[in-house]
């Protein structure tokens, strides 16, 4: 494991390996156990897309592994200007022990990790979005003990989190079903690869999709760099609601989880996500502990 740029990077065992790390990293910053393992070490982290759970975990867990993170904003990079990713690369791999960039083109990030010399991480593309999926995964295993054999469901927009969620889920041994609107499925590359496992269901019936699930995932239906579709995919995505009713289709203890920002009353219930609140911001604060694993790993 030399960068993490999409979950098809990870084999099975590596994604179990990276969610023992994070959960012992938890429990020694739970218990106020120091673990300076990058001392001494920085990241770089780019920002073409803005964040607030990537840039704030990101920055608080090196600081807990005792680096330190230094924000680049797009704006502020001559990548911005168009300098070519590969110079920008081989220049920031002379000053920096790792990169994590939040971008739109996965190809950018592949780049970066093809011209650079140091660990690329990707904080988010159109594409993927890794590092959410292993703080989702991480918190499935908390709430439900194991990942093996369980039903992870999937609602919503065919996006970066669906492609990373049926990739990993599937690679972790969960059955995984997905249910989106016609027209917005997953990347035919995804679906490719999830054709080759029997436990994998895409759907335009969200019914369908969630009976029997043990967890429940959806995200906004518009994301960032949409806002042009958002009355149309407000009419495409109507009913594609995690709401009570639904939930009756899934198991009684089933889980929900949201990667935020929730758009209450369009993906999600307010009562919803009031009711599975203690699910959604323990797997937002797993973000920080799930990168943290990742930075150890790769910049260790």
């Amino acid at each position: 494991m030399n960068h993490l740029l999409k979950m098809a990077d990870l084999s099975g065992d590596e994604i179990i390996e990276l969610l023992n790390l994070a959960d012992q990293l938890k429990y020694e910053q739970k218990h106020g156990i120091k673990h300076p393992h990058l001392e001494g070490k920085t990241l770089g982290m780019i920002f073409q897309k803005a964040s607030t759970r990537t840039r704030v975990s990101f920055e608080v867990g090196m600081y807990q592994l005792g680096g330190q993170a230094l924000f680049l904003s797009g704006n502020d990079l001559q990548i911005g200007r168009g300098e070519p990713v590969e110079d920008t690369a081989r220049v920031l791999s002379r000053y920096l022990d790792g990169i994590m960039i939040r971008t739109f083109k996965q190809q950018e990030v592949e780049d970066l990790a093809n011209y650079g010399s140091i660990p690329i991480i990707n904080g988010l593309t159109d594409y993927a979005h890794p590092c959410q999926v292993l703080a989702d995964l991480m918190t499935i295993r908390e709430f439900k003990g194991v990942l093996k054999g369980l039903k992870m469901c999937y609602i919503g927009d065919g996006n970066n989190m669906a492609n990373s969620l049926i990739v990993g889920g599937l690679k972790c041994g969960m059955h995984v079903s997905v249910a989106t609107p016609k027209g917005y499925e997953p990347a035919v590359t995804v679906i490719d690869f999830a054709k080759q496992f029997d436990c994998f269901t895409l759907t335009n019936s969200i019914t369908e999709a969630v009976k029997d699930a043990d967890v429940v995932i959806t995200d906004v239906w518009t994301s960032m760099g949409q806002e042009h579709e958002a009355a149309k995919r407000r009419q495409d995505f109507k009913g594609f609601i995690i709401d009570q009713s639904l939930l009756k289709h899934a198991k009684p203890d089933a889980i929900v989880q949201h990667c935020l920002p929730a758009h209450k009353g369009e993906e999600i219930a307010a009562d919803v996500f009031e009711a599975h609140a203690a699910e959604i911001f323990e797997e937002a604060e797993n973000r920080m502990h799930a990168q943290k694993a990742v930075l150890v790993k790769l910049m260790g």
